[in-house]
Formats: structure tokens, C-alpha cells, sequence
């Protein structure tokens, strides 16, 4: 049952990875003349000898050259193809190895001439003798690389030159006590890196006022050179400049007439992944702009007057009111999605950034109803430069839609047809990051110079005067790509082996699906630091949204919040206080359970103010989890109640598991606080630490309202409309689906804490059952802001991901009676904006504390005698009858939401809820839902009358 609640971001794992025994060319290397001149620091004397072996003196160690050219066979030969110890502190090398009473070598050379022979290690330059400290590793060192606590520790000379080995290849080799080679690997080197070469000054292209700078962080490479371009591409290099490095900062100076070129870094750098002195072509990890192929970085000055719309230097004083987080409400929505099957934009506009400037579109006027409703945030998948999506619009290829509407609604032709073309047309979600500090260009009209920036800056100021805050989605827990020649790698181009995080074989991990990054890393951190304040100051973004968070650490997470929050009007020109930043905090992969330090996952979360995601809820109420079983019910879709074709343990069982979920419900409507105390299914007085998922993780672990994100639907996984389709009995009627669709968004937007929608939820949006629509184009993915259409019934879903659900969704997509009408999601959108008005009407739905929401907010129907099906809540503010609570709502003072998911009309009567004078919120009275009205009350015996498949809020005003 564990499976029931793993995360939903596992399901990236299925988007772009590409999975192989091993990233290292195994080739064997060839051999490599050896300089006499190449030193190793001031403190070397070299003493010249005509014989093959030359003997070096560094004050009191033995160093030893041999440049012996034969190679052999040996079984170690491979051995170097691995990195499995660590040099992690400047003297330090960590090894899981041992010899006993042998001996310890580390070699080092600059041209990549190491081999393993039967000897041992040849074509060395410098070999340096460790010697092994039986304290072990020091509490620095385990503390910050906590997976090598076990490893034994090893010394090398105080005298040693460390930064010029740094640009070495290098290897440490064990032998016995006769001399022979025992064990030999190459060596990690973050961690010593971070103790010589961390750096705080400027980074990327820096504009003063006669000139420009180039600064590039490299410390282990050997030279470093920039070509500057006049154009975006082709052409010769209008001249090229050799940076100058010191302590690890490569920089060059040119003249202001660089301004509006491009240009890309030369590295020569010894790789790990190929054994050899590469040379790496790369742009600047600082670039903020790009060319349309990505291969030239240009230097651009955010700055510039030129390059900012009219007013912008006004919209932080023109930002939507925002009194406090927990006013917050979020929608999540493609930027592609949002508008490219949209005819009332302009066609060059569609599917881009301007569009949202489009202010009498179908999507804008959408939007401006959810605004005007209350809603605070638009949260924009990714926009940073990645891959997968040719940002020259010339050269993306398309399908005849024409062609596609003619097909029958379970036809598997529309899916071969649009993944014939998946990698090759506009379409992409964006998890695939190449450059995080730079737009998207294939959202731009044109992808090359400085468009792509003054269009982003339009779209966020056009969606701040509509009422909207922006949130940007980031993708700092992993890159595309890696490696010395990938036209998409960049950071491990500059400094290979650093910024992404590798096993203890030296191997790139990829739980996140490709090339994880780590964070723990010093200049990793400051990289994230930088780009998120690069965003929130150059963009005037309003949040962050943290794709894998649980996959950084949580110091890294706390000083993003800390940086940003102190931005300021003033010097910023940012209102950082309002900044808000949350994320999805799954805990798996090689940063579990504090592998790698404390990561920001769930758990570890409480007391910061970020907020992460509640899969405990989403599961509760559809059921099941993104890997259980299709059909496997919840709290909604049918459990007990309405029961499908699933076999859910018999009858005794699916009660019990309906009871639990209610559980899980009500602390996710307390905010998932961990300290909030309920009386659970069992009738035991609990908090909601103590109430555990069928894993055994506790449900409730957010220590403040906004540290909890309550949510049923996101971009990943099926649409709300389509699990409730695929969950719910075959045999109910569509209108009955459109309710529970209700009743699912009802429960997130009542909720305390932060209610998050997926796009298009409020218009019973389908992706045609497709569980995984990151990479199925435009026609899956179709929103329709004339609510003509919710795009059920559009074909097959991708076979990749789907195929195994095709027996159960073909049926579904080819019934008529599946898919709804424009009455049916005009009647969605209204109960949906319903709801965000009910929220906004009163701060009790909005408590900004745990203890407000632990003093005010209680639920009545629990127990073992429970009404099963029946979520009974209330939220009390001061009044007579309770002195001890201070006044937050002018308007109302008691406030009762029950929400009824049985296939029938329910009452319910508590005492707790007698002689009240509670009546039907007035937005619910007005409502043109005719079913929400007939819900009634009798204050005589505190009986509510529920309407089936219905979620009701009454109201108690205050006298006078």
C-alpha cells in the first residue's frame, strides 16, 4: 500500500531520461608527452637527471616522475574510468579503501596520461605519497558530505601545491606492502574546490561605464579564451580575447562597443567522463540572453532603458495588493497552453509571452473573471532557456488538425500522428533546463537579441494590472545535459564534476531523471542564489515555485528566502517581503533521509515559511496515488459509496479506507498542520503528526498555514476531470462527474493554507486521458477559453505512457456520454469562481497562523459512528459565546462548510452547531448552481441538509 502515496513528481522520470550502465568512455587513453617545465608550485626544486626517472624535492616529501610511455594490460586498467575517492578538504582525501600496513599514492597529470599497468600507475607527472589518519575524516568534512562518514581518511603533505594539481588529472592508487598495485580511481573534487576557490565578486558579462568585463569561475581549467560575435550566428569571430585567471576567476576586459554581441567561452579543462584534456565550447552560465541556437551567449545589459516597457520602473508601486501569504491563491498555467489554439490573439502572438498582453482574448478575459473573483497568482510552467524546443519557429513541424477533428474520439491515429512529430514542434513543458538565467526563446517573436527579454517583462506587467501576481516555475535540481561536447551542457563544460552531484562510483546520479545538481556545493548555491535574485529584481517575478525541492538542500532553501525577502523597494526595486517560494518536497533518490544533508523535503520544512506541496490530500480525495492502481477509488471518486470495477479488499475495507481518507482530509483542511489535534476515524484524539499515510509517513508536517500547498490536480498525471472519469463507475451519468469535479476543487479552495489549481480545472479541462502530456503537443494539451469544448474525446492517449491504461480509457473516450457540453463547463467556471469568491469573502478561510487555525477550526463529524461520506467543518471567530478568540472578520463570526460526496441527499445535526443563526452563504444563495440552494438548515436541532455530490458553506452574520 506504500505505493499509494508516492510523490507526483516521480512521474518526470518518464519525460526525457535516457538511462545507460555508465556515462564514461572506456576507451583506453593514449599516452601523452610529459613537459619538464609543467611546476607544481614555488616550493618544488627540480633536479634534471638524463635517465628515464627524474627525481623532484619539495622541502621534506619524496616526489617521484616517472615518464616511463609503456602500457600493459592490467585488471585495474578500468579503474581510472571511476572516481571513488573524494578530495573533499584542502589536505584531506577520502577513501573506502585499505591496504592494511601498504602504502598510498596520489598522482597527477597535465596532460591526461595516467594509465594503470602491471607496474601501477604510469604516465604520471607528480606522485605524492598520503599517509593515512587514524582520527579519521574531520567533523567538517562528514558533516557537509555526509554519504562518506565511513570513509578512511588520508593526509597529504602541508607543502603541496593543491590548486595547480586542481587542474590535473588525477588518481590516488593503494599497494601492498611488496609494491604491488592493489586498487587505483580518480577523485571527486567539490569539496576541496569549495575550500580554496569559493567566490562572492561578479560573475558573467559586467557593464561599467567605458567598458565590459568577462568573468567565468573555472578553477580546474588549464586556459580559458572568449570569441566575440557580431551575430547570433555564423560568421568569424569579430576577435578573440584569452581571459587572464586569478584564484580561479578567468576575466577579460573589452569595450563598450561589445554591447548587443555574442560570444562563446573556449574552456581546456581535463574531463573526467572521456580521461582527457578537452576542449569545451560553452556559453556563459551567467548568460542572460542567448542566441536562437543556443550557442552564443549575448551580451546584453538588463539595465539598459531600451530594453524596458513603458512604466516599468513603476509596476512594484502597481503589483496587486498582497496583505499576507496566506492571502494567496495559485493557478497553475503553461505559457504555450495558455494561448497557441486562442483565435482572438493575434497568430504571431499565440503561444507566447505577448499574448498575455492580448487584454480581449478569450484567455485574458478568462482570466481577468478568475481576478476579479479573487484569485492572487499566476504560476507559469517553465520559461528559462531549454531544450527540447527549437526556438526558430521555421523550423518546427506540424499536424493537419482539420484532419485530426475527423477521427473518432478512441482512434490511436491522432497519437501516432502528433508523436511522429513530438520532438520537432513547438510543444514542450520546459523540465529540461540548458540555462536557467535566461526567457525562452521559442516564446518569443523573435529568439534572437534582446526581444525575448522586453517580452517577458510585458507579459508580467500585463498580468500584474489584470490582478495577477506571477510565480516562476524553476529547475534548479537538475540540468538536460552534461559532458564535453553536448551542445546543451553547459556548467559541466566550465567545471567538470562540480556542480552535478555523483555516486560513489563517480557516476552522474539522475533520481531526478538526468544530471542532478548539487546544491550542498558552495558555488552551486550561490548560482541558485544568484539566478533567483537575477529573476525577482530584472523580471519583478512574485514567487518561485521549486520543481524536486526536495532534492536541494534545506540551507540552500533558507537562504533563497532570506535573500529575496530582503530585497526592497528602495534599492531593488522589488517588495521582497511579498516574494513567496514553494516547491515539491518528496524525499527519495540519493538525498533520502538526509543522505546528502538535510534536504528541503516535507519533513524538514516546518518553521521556514516555504511552502510544499500535500500529495496526502490529493490522494485522500481522488485516490489512490500517481502509481497505484487506475481505477483504485477516493474520498470523491466513489469509495464505499459508489464502487467501480476496482476490488478495494472487500466492503469492510473500502468503509475503512473512507474513513481514513477523511482523516487525511480534514488535516489537510487544518492546513496539514502537524500539531493541529482532531478526533480521528477511530474516535482517539490525535495531531496530525499522528495520523500516517498507509507508508507510514506522518500526514500532517507543516508547522505554519503556508508551508502547505493543498492541491488535487497539477500539471503532471491526469486533469481532474480525467481521474475522476477513469475512477468514478462507469454506469453514472456526466453530470454527476461535473459535480465531483466541484466538490474535488471545493475541498482545495476551503482549505487553510495555500490552495493551488491546475489549469483548466475550472473548465472541466481533459487531455484526452493522457497521464503524461509534457511532450504531446498542442492538440492533448488544448485549452479553450470559449468553453466550447473541455477536449475530452481527442484520440488515444500517447502510447509511451499510456498504453497500458488503453483497454480502460478506450471505452471511456468512445462512450458520448463521457464528455460534457458548453453548459456543463460554463456552469464549472461560475462554481468555480463561486468558490474563490466564498474564500476571499472572509479571512477565516485565510488564517494566518497555526494557532488561529488549531484555536478556530474544528470538525464535527468524526468517529466511529461517523455519516460516512461527509466532511463536516467549522471555523469560529470571537462572539459572545467564545471571549477568548480576538475578531478577524467584520462580517461573519461562525462559519460551517459541509461537503457531501454520497450519491444522495444527507443530513446531518450535531449539537456543536445548535441554535445558530446560520444561513446559506449569500454567494451560494445567488448561485445559478440550483442544487447548492436547496441545502438547508434548522437551528433547532443543528441539522444540515445536503444536497448529493455537494459542498455547502453557511454563514453566521454578525449582529449589527
Amino acid at each position: 500500500m506504500a505505493s499509494l502515496y508516492k510523490p507526483i513528481a516521480v512521474q518526470k522520470f518518464h519525460k526525457f531520461c535516457i538511462f545507460s550502465l555508465s556515462p564514461f568512455n572506456f576507451n583506453r587513453i593514449s599516452k601523452l608527452p610529459i613537459s619538464n617545465s609543467f611546476l607544481f608550485g614555488s616550493n618544488f626544486n627540480i633536479l634534471f637527471s638524463s635517465s628515464k626517472k627524474e627525481s623532484f624535492s619539495c622541502c621534506s616529501m619524496a616526489v617521484e616522475i616517472d615518464s616511463s610511455s609503456s602500457v600493459s594490460q592490467s585488471g585495474l586498467q578500468g579503474s581510472l574510468n571511476y572516481s571513488r575517492a573524494y578530495w573533499p578538504s584542502k589536505y584531506i582525501i577520502a577513501w573506502n579503501f585499505d591496504v592494511g600496513n601498504g602504502s598510498y599514492y596520489l598522482f597527477a597529470s597535465k596532460s591526461a596520461s595516467l594509465t594503470v599497468t602491471d607496474r601501477g600507475i604510469e604516465g604520471y607527472d607528480v606522485k605524492i605519497q598520503l599517509e593515512k589518519n587514524q582520527s579519521g575524516l574531520p567533523t567538517n568534512v562528514t558533516e557537509k558530505f555526509p554519504h562518506i562518514r565511513g570513509y578512511a581518511a588520508f593526509r597529504a603533505p602541508d607543502s603541496l601545491d593543491v590548486k595547480s594539481l586542481l587542474k590535473c588529472q588525477l588518481a590516488v592508487a593503494a599497494f601492498s606492502a611488496d609494491g604491488t598495485c592493489r586498487n587505483a580511481t580518480g577523485l571527486q573534487l567539490p569539496g576541496v574546490i569549495d575550500e580554496l576557490y569559493s567566490y562572492d565578486g561578479p560573475l558573467g558579462a559586467v557593464f561599467s561605464e567605458d567598458s565590459i568585463s568577462l568573468n567565468l569561475w573555472a578553477p580546474t581549467a588549464q586556459s580559458v579564451c572568449a570569441s566575440i560575435y557580431k551575430d547570433p550566428s555564423g560568421g568569424e569571430p569579430l576577435q578573440t580575447v584569452q581571459l587572464t585567471e586569478s584564484n580561479g576567476i578567468w576575466s577579460a576586459v573589452g569595450p563598450k562597443t561589445w554591447d548587443g554581441c555574442y560570444y562563446v567561452y573556449e574552456v581546456n579543462v581535463y574531463h573526467h567522463t572521456t580521461s582527457k584534456i578537452e576542449k569545451c565550447f560553452a556559453n556563459d552560465p551567467y548568460a542572460r540572453g542567448i542566441s536562437a541556437d543556443g550557442k552564443r551567449t549575448l551580451i546584453v545589459d538588463l539595465n539598459s532603458e531600451s530594453l524596458k516597457p513603458e512604466g516599468w520602473e513603476n509596476l512594484v508601486n502597481e503589483k496587486p495588493h498582497l496583505l499576507s501569504p496566506s492571502d494567496i491563491s495559485i493557478y497553475e498555467l503553461h505559457i504555450r497552453d495558455f494561448s497557441a489554439n486562442d483565435l482572438t490573439v493575434h497568430p504571431e502572438l499565440r503561444g507566447g509571452y505577448l499574448s498575455f498582453t492580448s487584454q480581449d482574448s478569450d484567455g485574458i478575459l478568462h482570466l481577468k473573471k478568475l481576478s476579479a473573483a479573487g484569485l492572487t497568482h499566476v504560476h507559469l510552467l517553465p520559461s528559462f532557456q531549454f531544450a527540447e524546443v527549437d526556438d526558430d519557429k521555421k523550423n518546427w513541424k506540424s499536424v493537419d488538425t482539420d484532419s485530426l477533428e475527423k477521427l473518432p474520439p478512441d482512434s490511436e491515429e491522432q497519437q501516432a500522428r502528433i508523436t511522429a512529430i513530438r520532438d520537432e514542434d513547438g510543444y514542450n513543458w520546459g523540465y529540461n533546463p540548458v540555462l536557467w538565467g535566461t526567457p525562452k526563446g521559442s516564446y518569443a517573436t523573435n529568439p534572437n537579441g534582446p526581444c525575448r527579454i522586453i517580452e517577458f517583462r510585458k507579459m508580467v506587467q500585463a498580468l500584474n494590472h489584470i490582478g495577477l501576481r506571477v510565480v516562476l516555475d524553476v529547475v534548479y535540481n537538475h540540468l538536460n545535459s552534461s559532458g564535453p561536447s553536448d551542445v546543451n551542457s553547459v556548467l559541466d563544460k566550465i567545471v567538470p564534476g562540480y556542480f552535478l552531484r555523483r555516486d560513489a562510483d563517480g557516476s552522474i546520479e539522475s533520481s531526478t531523471c538526468m544530471n542532478d545538481t548539487a546544491s550542498e556545493h558552495y558555488m552551486v548555491e550561490r548560482f541558485i542564489l544568484d539566478d533567483l535574485k537575477s529573476w525577482a529584481v530584472n523580471y519583478k517575478v512574485d514567487g518561485f515555485r521549486f520543481d524536486l525541492m526536495g532534492h536541494i538542500m534545506k540551507h540552500t532553501m533558507v537562504k533563497a528566502t532570506s535573500m529575496l525577502q530582503g530585497l526592497s523597494t528602495i534599492k531593488d526595486g522589488v517588495e521582497g517581503s511579498s516574494i513567496y517560494l514553494y516547491g515539491e518536497g518528496w524525499d527519495f533518490g540519493e538525498v533520502a533521509n538526509n543522505a546528502r544533508g538535510v534536504n528541503a523535503s516535507q519533513l524538514n520544512l516546518g518553521g521556514t515559511g516555504i511552502g510544499s506541496f500535500n500529495d496526502r490530500i490529493r490522494d485522500a480525495v481522488i485516490g489512490g496515488g500517481p502509481f497505484g492502481p487506475p481505477l483504485q477509488q477516493g474520498f470523491v471518486t466513489g469509495l464505499s459509496l459508489q464502487p467501480n470495477d476496482h476490488d478495494h479488499g472487500g466492503q469492510a475495507n473500502a468503509d475503512r479506507m473512507l474513513a481514513v481518507s477523511k482523516d487525511h482530509i480534514q488535516v489537510g483542511l487544518a492546513a496539514n498542520l502537524r500539531d493541529f489535534v482532531l478526533t480521528n476515524c477511530d474516535g482517539r484524539q490525535v495531531k496530525g503528526s499522528e495520523v500516517y499515510t498507509y507508508g507510514g509517513t506522518p500526514v500532517g508536517y507543516a508547522t505554519e498555514p503556508i508551508e502547505t500547498i493543498n492541491y488535487v490536480s497539477a500539471h503532471d498525471n491526469e486533469t481532474l476531470f480525467d481521474i475522476i472519469s477513469l475512477k468514478t463507475p462507469t454506469y453514472i451519468s456526466v453530470d454527476e462527474r461535473c459535480r465531483i469535479n466541484h466538490v474535488a476543487t471545493s475541498i482545495i479552495a476551503l482549505s487553510q493554507g495555500i490552495p493551488f489549481f491546475h489549469a483548466g480545472d475550472e473548465m472541466l479541462r481533459s487531455k484526452s486521458l493522457d497521464r503524461d502530456s509534457y511532450n504531446s503537443g498542442d492538440w492533448f494539451n488544448r485549452l479553450d477559453f470559449t468553453y466550447n469544448s473541455n477536449n475530452w474525446g481527442v484520440g488515444l492517449p500517447p502510447k509511451e505512457h499510456n498504453e497500458s491504461k488503453w483497454p480502460l480509457i478506450k471505452p471511456r473516450l468512445a462512450n458520448p456520454s463521457y464528455k460534457p457540453d458548453k453548459n456543463h463547463i460554463v456552469a464549472a467556471v461560475e462554481n468555480f469562481t463561486n468558490l474563490l469568491e466564498i474564500r476571499y469573502s472572509s479571512p477565516l478561510f485565510r488564517l494566518k497562523s497555526a494557532k488561529d487555525v488549531e484555536d478556530r477550526v474544528r470538525f464535527h463529524n468524526n468517529g466511529p459512528s461517523w455519516v460516512p461520506g461527509l466532511v463536516v467543518m467549522s471555523i469560529e471567530d470571537s462572539h459572545a459565546g467564545a471571549p477568548g478568540l480576538s475578531q478577524l472578520d467584520p462580517k461573519y463570526q461562525y462559519i460551517a462548510v459541509i461537503i457531501n460526496v454520497r450519491p444522495t441527499e444527507t443530513k446531518f445535526s450535531s449539537p456543536d452547531l445548535r441554535s445558530k443563526s446560520l444561513q446559506l452563504h449569500p454567494v451560494q444563495s445567488m448561485s445559478k448552481d440550483p442544487i447548492v440552494k436547496e441545502s438547508k438548515y434548522d437551528p433547532s436541532s443543528g441539522c444540515f441538509t445536503i444536497p448529493p455530490k455537494t459542498t455547502a458553506v453557511f454563514v453566521e452574520p454578525r449582529h449589527g
